[in-house]
C-alpha cells in the first residue's frame, strides 16, 4: 500500500485526476470503477478539463460505479446516475454505452445484482477502481459486518451512513435505506485501487484501515491485503 500525502482537498483531487488520465492515455483498453459522493466530486472536475484539454479519445475507455441507491429511478436528482452525468459523463465525450451503473429501480433485486457482477465480469473485471471510505470504515456500500467473500448485492445502510447522507437530500427520512453495491470481493478483484480519503472526520476510519487488524467489522482494512493500492490523503485525515 502506498500512502501519498497531500496538502487540502484540492491538492488530492488533483492528484488523483493526473493519476486517471495517465491511465486513461496509457491504456490500450480500460475498465474504470467508480466511485460517488462529496470525495471525488472535485476529481471529476479536473478530470475532465485535462481530458477535453488533450481532446482525448475514450472509445477506449468503459466504466461501472460501485453502487446505487434502491428504489430511485435513473432520473431522480439524488440517483448515482445523475451524479455521473452531471459531475462527468455529460462534460466528456464518453459513449454512452460504456458507462455502466446498478438500476436501483430494477423490478427484480436479486436478478440485477447477479446482472451487475455478470457484467463486471463479462468486462473483464475492473482496471483501476477509485474508492472512498466511510466514517464507520465501508467502502462502497459494504458496511460493518459484511462477508469479505462478498460479490454484488443488496445492503441495508445503517444509520451512520444514512445520516452522512442526509445531506444529499431534502430531509434524513427521504435517503434511501437501501441500496446495490459492489461486494467486497468485486472490490478486490481490480487490478489496482485508488483510495481518497479528505478531512477530519475520516481520520479514524484511516488510521484503522492501515493499522488495525483486517476484520469484517471495518471492511476498508481488507484493502491492506491487495497487491496494488494508492491511498491520496489530506493532511486533516492525516492529523
Amino acid at each position: 500500500m502506498e500512502l501519498r500525502r497531500v496538502e487540502d482537498y484540492d491538492a488530492m483531487s488533483m492528484l488523483a485526476a493526473r493519476i486517471v488520465f495517465e491511465r486513461i492515455v496509457n491504456s490500450e483498453r480500460l475498465v474504470l470503477g467508480l466511485a460517488t459522493g462529496s470525495t471525488p466530486e472535485a476529481m471529476y472536475d479536473h478530470l475532465a478539463e485535462m481530458l477535453n484539454r488533450d481532446k482525448i479519445d475514450l472509445s477506449h475507455v468503459y466504466t461501472v460505479n460501485l453502487d446505487e441507491y434502491v428504489g430511485l429511478a435513473d432520473d431522480h436528482p439524488q440517483s448515482y446516475h445523475q451524479y455521473m452525468d452531471n459531475l462527468f459523463f455529460s462534460k466528456v465525450d464518453i459513449p454512452s454505452d460504456h458507462t455502466f451503473l446498478p438500476n436501483g429501480a430494477a423490478e427484480s433485486l436479486e436478478a440485477e445484482v447477479e446482472r451487475y457482477e455478470l457484467l463486471i465480469e463479462e468486462l473483464g473485471g475492473v482496471d483501476l477502481q477509485i474508492l472512498g471510505i466511510g466514517r464507520n470504515g465501508h467502502i462502497g456500500f459494504n458496511e460493518p459486518g459484511t462477508s469479505f467473500d462478498s460479490r454484488t448485492h443488496v445492503v441495508n445502510l445503517t444509520e451512520t451512513t444514512v445520516n452522512d447522507n442526509a445531506r444529499f437530500f431534502d430531509t434524513v427520512e427521504e435517503v434511501p435505506k437501501q441500496a446495490i453495491t459492489m461486494g467486497l470481493h468485486t472490490i478486490m478483484n481490480a487490478e489496482s485501487i485508488l483510495l481518497l480519503v479528505s478531512g477530519d472526520e475520516k481520520e479514524e476510519a484511516l488510521e484503522c484501515m492501515i493499522d488495525c487488524e483486517v476484520s469484517e467489522e471495518l471492511p476498508a482494512t481488507i484493502l491492506q491485503t491487495h497487491h496494488d493500492v494508492t491511498v491520496i490523503a489530506d493532511d486533516e485525515a492525516l492529523e
